[in-house]
């Protein structure tokens, strides 16, 4: 199934503004960003820490709607579904 990724500031410059994913049925956020971090060390650094585990300051959202952190694990993407990928917000 197709997935589009939109990433942001620095997730843009490591990972590439727009990416078309090609992804197995059934497959979830997690295995979204497998394949991204799959790519090279410093996608894999930029959204995985240490232990293997998604940052924590990563926001997300899907079809333009915010996915909670304990919902990252659960849903299940879609064909043609669009995964947004932001920085945290800082502001001033």
């Amino acid at each position: 199934m197709k997935i589009t990724v939109r990433a942001f500031a620095r997730f843009r410059e490591v990972v590439g503004e727009i990416q078309a994913l090609d992804l197995p049925e059934g497959s979830g956020i997690p295995a979204l960003l497998g394949a991204l971090a799959s790519r090279n060390d410093e996608s894999r650094d930029l959204l995985f820490d240490e232990q293997g585990m998604i940052r924590e300051h990563i926001i997300f959202m899907v079809n333009r709607k915010r996915v909670g952190r304990s919902a990252l694990q659960t849903i299940i993407l879609a064909e043609g579904d669009e995964v947004a990928i932001y920085p945290p917000v800082a502001g001033g």
